[in-house]
């Protein structure tokens, strides 16, 4: 399961990184929960939250089934 994660977050990260940002796999629980940090310019932006459940989250839901819930830390 981590291989196909890491491969969804390849999909999305040349958005993030073309407004200075990028996100990474911290780690993937049992459960299906996964956790990434953003990094860069996404870390601070007032719109991280969206970009994570709305881009990220729906992306890995959609491309890896198994995925239950994205969250981040800071």
């Amino acid at each position: 399961m981590k291989d196909k994660v890491l491969r969804a977050l390849d999909s999305v990260r040349p958005g993030l990184q073309a407004d200075g940002g990028d996100v990474e796999l911290v780690k993937i629980e049992e459960s299906g929960r996964v956790i990434v940090k953003l990094i860069g310019a996404c870390g601070g932006c007032p719109m991280s939250q969206v970009t994570l459940q709305q881009g990220i989250e729906r992306i890995l839901k959609m491309q890896v089934p198994e995925v239950t819930s994205v969250e981040a830390i800071i």
